[in-house]
């Protein structure tokens, strides 16, 4: 599953060297291995060693349709989070009844478009949600099937943007109010109730968590029987944390210690299994970051090597309008250069062109000295990256590139300058 790789001196996604790309598309560019997809997909549709289940991709953390479309040719199904997100997903092949809705702010053309479309579940998230879904369901002359989520106050770590389960987050029904909810709900014409689903939050990287999780929704479906309410889906969520630090290796680069040694979603799905299977449901989950974000990778060229009396920066052609994560979250992400060329290491900010001191990929790194053209690659950059991505500073988006074995294409042009402003 390491598609990303040193041959030699140069890094390679797959059999093709990334500074080739560099040099063919320009700068900055995001490359995607297919190979890495795949392979990151069949992990988890083995994880659950038969047990029936359903995997919807969670569509936000990348949806160029290239990606989505091999995605799908896994036998993956869709989670979406918007109309936009949805014709997206059928465009790219996913069958109306793999995909299921969450969101807390589903606007009524949006719910209008899904029930249209025929999708398998809305992921609902609270009763005035439910009512206004019933009233359309009605006059459309469909029936909606609905997974209530269910919010477990269960604190998932990592940063507060990315927690979803705690009493304080938006998201979701307090657990408390599960049967009499559901029981209401049942009630409602044009409403089929199909489960419960919970998301605790994003890049967990403790397998505690997920027993913990497991162990508490599990509870709350034997509660919800007993009180003669019946579940036949239990959607689990996604959050499945992958490894960021030190994800390629080579003799040359700073020692970079992995806080996730041996992470990966099919070993958290195989801890939480046994205790999921106790629930006697179909099982959902939304992988998202667990299935693309090691499966790409941003490149950007080194503009300025700029030393000032307090430290060093290595000033490149990519910033937060392209990658925000390291911005908005404080997310590390491993830096390393295309070419290996034996330098001694040097701590660096390394920091985008924009117009802004938050603009930064990486602060205090530890990197290989640099110089004035070079080729950086930013790892892990497949998940929340191209899709975060804005015109802030009227810069354009990054063209993205799809390497399969030695071939690549091309499957998102680079926006021009001109597109900016056209009406």
């Amino acid at each position: 599953m390491r598609e990303f790789r040193y041959q030699g001196r140069e890094l390679t996604a797959e059999n093709v060297p990334l500074g080739e790309l560099a040099q063919e598309f320009g700068t900055p560019l995001y490359v995607y291995s297919a190979g890495s997809v795949r392979d990151h997909c069949r992990h988890i549709e083995q994880a659950f060693e038969g047990h029936p289940h359903l995997s919807c991709y969670a569509v936000k953390a990348n949806a160029n349709p290239s990606l989505l479309k091999i995605i799908g040719e896994e036998g993956f199904g869709a989670d979406v989070g918007s109309v936009g997100e949805l014709k997206v997903a059928l465009h790219s092949g996913f069958a109306p009844d793999r995909i299921t809705y969450s969101g807390v702010g589903k606007r009524d053309d949006e719910i209008e478009a899904a029930l249209l479309t025929g999708i398998l579940a809305f992921n609902v998230e609270s009763t005035e949600e439910i009512a206004v879904i019933s009233e359309l369901a009605q006059r459309l002359s469909r029936t909606a099937r609905i997974l209530l989520r269910l919010n477990l106050d269960i604190d998932a770590g990592g940063h507060a943007y990315i927690s979803t389960s705690m009493k304080q987050n938006k998201f979701g029904i307090p657990s408390e109010r599960a049967v009499e909810v559901l029981r209401w709900a049942s009630a409602l014409p044009g409403i089929a109730v199909g489960g419960i689903h919970s998301h605790i939050g994003s890049q967990i990287t403790k397998e505690s968590t997920f027993t913990r999780a497991a162990q508490a929704i599990v509870d709350l479906v034997a509660q919800i029987r007993a009180a003669g309410v019946p579940v036949d889906d239990l959607d689990f969520g996604g959050g499945f944390g992958v490894q960021y630090r030190g994800y390629v290796q080579h003799p040359s680069l700073p020692e970079e210690t992995p806080e996730e040694i041996g992470l990966s979603a099919s070993t958290l799905i195989r801890k939480a299994l046994p205790i999921l299977k106790k629930a006697n449901c179909r099982l959902f989950i939304q992988p998202g970051r667990s299935v693309i974000a090691h499966s790409g990778a941003m490149l950007v060229r080194v503009l300025y090597r700029k030393q000032t009396d307090e430290k060093l920066f290595l000033v490149v052609d990519g910033g937060m309008n392209d990658l925000i994560r390291p911005s908005l979250y404080q997310s590390h992400h491993q830096i390393v250069p295309c070419t290996i060329a034996d330098r001694d290491h040097e701590t660096a900010d390394v920091v985008g062109p924009l117009c802004e001191s938050g603009d930064f990929l990486a602060l205090e790194r530890r990197i290989p000295r640099a110089e004035r053209g070079e080729v950086l690659a930013v790892m892990c950059a497949g998940a929340y990256g191209y899709v975060l991505s804005s015109n802030y500073n009227a810069r354009p988006r990054p063209a993205e590139v799809l390497v399969d074995g030695s071939k690549r294409c091309i499957i998102r042009h680079r926006e021009t300058v001109e597109q900016l402003y056209e009406e």
